[in-house]
């Protein structure tokens, strides 16, 4: 089960909605070991893509320089989908290279009409795909 505060959970809806119609994508990252989400990290979709997200290669070595830095670990991993179910496409499971991490996926589709939005969180591990209960909480 994915536990995240009511602001972690705003953020990242946020984002999504924000960077709507290209796919959001991002971390959330927390002490190493704890499984806890704390520090959110917004990150640019270096695709700009409606239908595929990219972490920018010289972000993305950035953001592990400074999670290793403060002892932190990617706890959540997360990208929208723009006109299709929150749901980890071929191409999410095999790009899924953190068999620790929460993969939370936003559908922004009900903003063009296209469907309902959703907020849902998956393990994926060896390509895998497990859903799992998400749990908002004010604090932990």
């Amino acid at each position: 089960m994915l536990t995240i505060t009511q602001a972690l959970y705003d953020q990242i809806v946020a984002h999504a909605h924000k960077d709507h119609p290209d796919e959001a994508c991002g971390v959330v990252a927390g002490p190493v070991g704890s499984g806890r989400p704390e520090r959110f990290i917004p990150m640019l979709n270096a695709a700009r893509s409606p239908t595929f997200y990219e972490f920018d290669s010289k972000d993305l070595l950035k953001l592990y320089r400074e999670m290793d830095d403060n002892d932190e670990e990617p706890v959540i991993v997360y990208h929208s989908h723009t006109a299709t179910e929150a749901h980890p496409s071929r191409t999410d499971i095999n790009l899924a290279s953190e068999p620790g991490a929460h993969y939370v996926l936003v559908s922004t589709a009900d903003l063009d009409g296209l469907g309902e939005f959703q907020f849902r969180s998956f393990r994926i591990v060896d390509g895998e795909v497990t859903e799992e209960e998400v749990k908002v909480v004010e604090a932990y």
